[in-house]
C-alpha cells in the first residue's frame, strides 16, 4: 500500500489532527471529528482531500515553481497595485496549466465512490485548505475561495484546479507576508465534501466563547436561512444566540439570549453554470427564527463536545439539511484571537463629552473606541482610494478587502453579524468594528470626523467628530483582595461579560428596570392587555414583538434572558436581581405606559416597588417578573439568583409579595432561593429586627434612605446642600442595620453611590463590618484599592 505521505487522495476517514502536514488544518479536522466524534452523535458529511503531495507534483509537473518565485519578486505590500498583479499571475499560471492525468483520475475515483454512498454525481463542497492554516496564532480564515454545489466530474476538477489557484488570493499572499509565512513552503490541499442542503433551511457559524470578551463559559451561534456564506461574509445581519456552557452540561435549557436578525437575503441552488444564487427572503421567514431551542441546544452540546476533544475554544461552521432536517457541522477549527490571551489586564475607555451627538447604532465589535475620517468603499474595484488611518464604511466585507482593513483606523459596515468576515478579521487585527449598522454607507460622506465606540457592550455607537476620550489599564493581579466583598451593580446585560473580569464577589443590584427598558421597551399591561388595545399601538408593539402571538410571553422570555445573561457571567457568585423599581412617570414612558399609569405629584415616593406587586391593577404584571425568574433559576440551572424587593414601606407588604412571589412559582428558601429587602425606608431601620424575621437580609439603598431620613428630594439641585448619605441621622441608621443583620447572621450589603462619591463613608461601612459594597463598574477598582487600604489601618478593628 502506498505511503500516505506519497499519495494524492485520502478519504476524510482516513485522516486524523496529525495530518496538517498533508491535508491542512481544515481537511484534517473533519478527519479528525468523523474518526472521533461520529460516536457521540455528531453528524459531520463525508469526503475526501488532496494532499500536499498532489499540490506539489502538480506545481513540479508544470515547471511552476522558477516561475511563481520570479513573479513574486515584483511584490511590495505597500503598493496595493503590485499585490494585485502579482496576484493574478500567480493565479493565472495555475489556471492555464495542464491538469495532470493521474491526479485527475485519482480524484475522479474518490468522487464516484463517495456517489456509491449519496447517489451519482453528487453535489459537493470544493474548499480549500492550505497546510499552515489554522494554528493557534493564525485563522487563515477565508483567506482561499470555496466553491458550492458543484456536481459532475468535469465541474469537480475545473473546482479543484480553481481552489489550488486561490493560495494565491491577493488577501493570502498579504496574509502570508504579514504572518511571516513563507509562500513555497505552504501547500493547498482540497476537501471534496458532500453538500448539506441548508439551502432549503438554515446555517451559520458557532464559538464555544463570547468573541468580544473572551469569557469562555458561553457558546454563541449565529444563523440565517439559505447557504452558510451569507452568515461567513457578512452579507446579513443574522439570528443570534448564547447558551450559558456550565448548566447546558448539567441538563438544563440555559438559552441565555436570542436576538432576531433582518436576514433579507438568503444564498440558495442555482441552474446551469451558475451554482448558486442570491435571492429576497420573505417578510414571514425573516421575522422567524432559524433555528428551534431543540436544535439551539442540540448545536451547543455538539460544539461543547468538539471543544473538549481539541482542549481548546473552538470556531465551527454548521449546517441544517432541509430535505433530512438533520444538522451537520462542516467545519472545525482553533479560535484565533482568544485562544492564546488570558485576561490579565482589563481595559476601561472613558467618554469625556457627556452628551455627544449620536449619529448611529450598530453591533460592537473590539471593545474599543476610535476617531478618524469616513471613507465611504461600496465596490472592491475602489479600494486604492483608501488611505491609511482612515474609518472605512462599506455594505460588508469578503477577504479581498483585508489588505485595507488592517490600515484602517476602524471599520463600519451595513451588514453582518459577530461571526461575519469584517468582525473575524478586526478582532484579529485588533481595530474597533460596528456591523449591522444598516444604513452606514447611506448616511455618512467621504471626510466626515466621526468616533466609533465598541467598549460598552453588544450595541456599538458612533458619534459625531472627534469625541476625547480616556483609556485607563488596570493589571488585575495587582488589585488586592479584601475582606469586605466588592459587588457589582449591573444595568443591561450586555456589559455584564465584560465586567465579570473586574475583581467581583458577584452581584450586588441587577437592575430589572434596565432589562425592560433596553430590550423589552413595552408596558407589561400593555402587553397583557394586547388585544384590546387600538390599531395603531398594537402595531407598535407587534414591531417589536415579531414571532410572538402571545404577548406577555415575549416579556417573560426577554427579561428570562437579560437576568439569565448577568447570572450567567457572575456564576457561581451570587447575582441579586432587585424587582422592577420604575416611579410611574418611568413607567408611563414604556409604549402603552400611558394608558395604565396615574399621574403623581411626586413619583418618587410614590406607586412604586412593593406597593405595585400586591396591587390588583398591578399584580399580574409581577406575576410575569416571577415566572421570568423562575426560568432563570429553574430552566437556565442558574441557582445563584438570590431576589430583592424594593420600597418595601410595612411588614405587611413584604408578607403580601413572599405570597404572590409563592403563587408565581418563586417561594423563598425553596431550590435554594434567597429573598432580601432593599433598606431605603427609615421603616425598615426602625423595624429591622422584624422585617429580618420574613426576609433573608437586606440591601441599603442609601440613595433613597438618605433623601427620606433627611426629608429632602434627591433630584433636586436646591437641596444638595442639606445634606448626603455622611450626615449623622443615616450613618446611625445605617450602622444599627448593619449591627443588627451581623448579629441574626442575614446578608447585608449596599448598592448605592456613595462608597464610590465619598471614600470616608466606604471607611465608615467597613468599620462596621458591612458583609458587602456593590458599585458601578467604572469604581470598582478605585474603591477596591481604598478599601484594602482602609481594612489594613482597621485591622482588628473591623466589626
Amino acid at each position: 500500500m502506498k505511503n500516505k505521505s506519497k499519495k494524492y487522495i485520502l478519504a476524510f476517514r482516513e485522516i486524523s489532527r496529525k495530518d496538517i502536514p498533508l491535508v491542512g488544518g481544515k481537511n484534517a479536522s473533519l478527519g479528525e471529528m468523523i474518526r472521533e466524534l461520529s460516536s457521540k452523535g455528531i453528524n459531520i458529511p463525508e469526503g475526501f482531500a488532496t494532499t500536499s503531495y498532489a499540490y506539489r507534483d502538480f506545481l513540479k509537473k508544470n515547471n511552476l515553481f522558477p516561475k511563481l518565485k520570479e513573479t513574486f519578486k515584483k511584490l511590495d505590500l505597500k503598493n496595493i497595485k503590485t499585490l494585485q498583479e502579482v496576484g493574478k499571475e500567480a493565479r493565472n499560471l495555475i489556471l492555464k496549466a495542464k491538469f495532470p492525468e493521474d491526479l485527475k483520475r485519482e480524484i475522479i475515483k474518490a468522487y464516484r465512490e463517495l456517489g456509491k454512498r449519496y447517489g451519482k454525481n453528487p453535489d459537493v463542497a470544493v474548499r480549500s485548505s492550505a497546510t499552515a492554516e489554522d494554528l493557534p496564532s493564525a485563522s487563515f480564515a477565508g483567506q482561499h475561495e470555496t466553491y458550492l454545489n458543484v456536481q459532475g466530474e468535469k465541474a469537480l476538477i475545473e473546482a479543484v484546479k480553481k481552489s489550488i489557484a486561490s493560495l494565491f488570493t491577493n488577501r493570502a499572499i498579504s496574509y502570508r507576508e504579514k504572518r511571516g509565512f513563507d509562500h513555497f513552503k505552504i501547500a493547498l490541499s482540497v476537501g471534496v465534501q458532500k453538500m448539506v442542503r441548508s439551502d432549503l433551511a438554515s446555517a451559520g457559524v458557532m464559538f464555544t466563547l463570547d468573541t468580544e470578551t473572551g469569557f469562555k463559559d458561553i457558546i454563541l451561534i449565529n444563523s440565517s436561512w439559505g447557504l452558510g456564506e451569507t452568515v461567513v461574509k457578512g452579507k446579513v445581519v443574522p439570528d443570534e444566540f448564547l447558551i450559558f456552557k456550565p448548566t447546558l452540561k448539567q441538563g438544563f435549557e440555559p438559552i441565555i439570549s436570542k436576538n432576531l436578525g433582518t436576514k433579507k437575503r438568503k444564498l440558495v441552488y442555482g441552474a446551469g453554470a451558475k451554482a448558486t444564487k442570491e435571492v429576497s427572503v420573505s417578510q414571514k421567514a425573516q421575522n422567524q427564527f432559524t433555528l428551534t431551542d431543540s436544535e439551539i441546544l442540540t448545536l451547543a452540546k455538539w460544539a461543547c463536545l468538539i471543544e473538549k476533544h481539541y482542549g481548546i475554544p473552538q470556531d465551527i461552521e454548521w449546517a441544517k439539511d432541509g430535505k433530512t432536517k438533520k444538522i451537520f457541522i462542516v467545519q472545525s477549527r482553533p479560535e484565533t484571537v482568544h485562544v492564546s490571551k488570558k485576561k490579565a489586564v482589563f481595559k476601561e475607555y472613558i467618554l469625556k463629552e457627556k452628551k455627544p451627538q449620536l449619529l448611529l447604532e450598530g453591533i460592537a465589535i473590539g471593545e474599543k473606541i476610535a476617531a478618524g475620517k469616513v471613507r465611504v468603499i461600496k465596490d472592491i474595484k475602489r479600494i486604492n482610494e483608501f488611505q491609511a488611518g482612515e474609518i472605512l464604511v462599506t455594505i460588508n466585507t469578503d477577504p479581498d478587502w483585508e489588505p485595507i482593513m488592517k490600515i484602517s483606523s476602524a471599520i463600519i459596515t451595513d451588514l453582518g453579524g459577530r461571526t461575519s468576515h469584517a468582525a473575524i478579521v478586526s478582532r484579529e487585527l485588533g481595530v474597533p468594528c460596528m456591523v449591522g449598522t444598516k444604513k452606514a454607507t447611506s448616511i455618512f460622506k467621504n471626510g466626515q470626523e466621526i468616533t466609533i465606540d465598541c467598549s460598552s457592550g453588544e450595541t456599538g455607537k458612533i458619534y459625531q467628530g472627534k469625541v476625547k476620550w480616556e483609556e485607563k489599564e488596570h493589571k488585575l493581579k495587582q488589585i488586592p483582595k479584601t475582606k469586605t466583598k466588592i459587588m457589582l451593580n449591573i444595568g443591561t446585560p450586555e456589559i455584564a461579560f465584560h465586567n465579570s473580569f473586574l475583581p467581583h464577589r458577584g452581584v450586588g443590584l441587577a437592575r430589572e428596570e434596565f432589562i425592560i427598558a433596553s430590550k423589552i421597551k413595552i408596558h407589561p399591561l400593555a402587553l397583557i392587555n394586547y388585544p384590546k388595545l387600538d390599531k395603531k399601538l398594537k402595531k407598535q408593539i407587534a414591531e417589536i414583538t415579531p414571532g410572538y402571538k402571545n404577548k406577555k410571553q415575549f416579556f417573560v422570555d426577554e427579561l428570562a434572558r437579560g437576568i439569565g445573561q448577568i447570572g450567567a457571567a457572575f456564576s457561581p457568585e451570587p447575582v441579586i436581581v432587585r424587582f422592577s423599581d420604575f416611579k410611574t412617570n418611568e413607567y408611563a414612558s414604556l409604549l402603552g405606559g400611558h394608558l395604565f399609569e396615574p399621574e403623581e405629584e411626586n413619583p418618587m415616593i410614590g406607586w412604586r416597588g412593593a406597593s405595585r406587586y400586591y396591587d390588583p391593577q398591578f399584580k399580574e404584571a409581577f406575576l410575569l417578573e416571577c415566572q421570568a425568574l423562575k426560568i432563570a433559576r429553574e430552566k437556565f440551572g442558574l441557582k445563584n439568583i438570590w431576589v430583592m424587593v424594593p420600597f418595601c414601606r410595612t411588614l405587611e407588604e413584604g408578607e403580601k409579595v413572599l405570597k404572590i412571589m409563592k403563587e408565581g412559582g418563586l417561594e423563598r428558601r425553596k431550590k435554594g432561593l434567597r429573598v432580601i429587602v432593599m433598606c431605603e425606608i427609615p421603616s425598615n431601620a426602625i423595624l429591622v429586627e422584624e422585617f429580618l424575621k420574613i426576609f433573608d437580609g437586606m440591601s441599603i439603598g442609601s440613595n433613597d434612605l438618605t433623601q427620606l431620613i433627611l426629608g429632602i428630594d434627591r433630584d433636586s439641585a436646591t437641596l444638595k446642600k442639606v445634606g448626603n448619605e455622611k450626615n449623622k441621622a443615616v450613618k446611625e441608621m445605617i450602622k444599627k442595620v448593619i449591627k443588627i443583620c451581623r448579629q441574626k447572621k442575614k446578608y447585608i450589603g449596599i448598592c448605592g453611590q456613595a462608597p464610590s462619591d465619598f471614600p470616608e463613608f466606604a471607611e465608615f461601612l467597613v468599620e462596621q463590618g458591612i458583609e458587602s459594597i456593590s458599585l458601578n463598574p467604572d469604581t470598582v477598582i478605585k474603591t477596591t484599592l481604598d478599601i484594602a487600604k482602609k481594612e489594613k489601618l482597621l485591622k482588628g478593628r473591623i466589626k
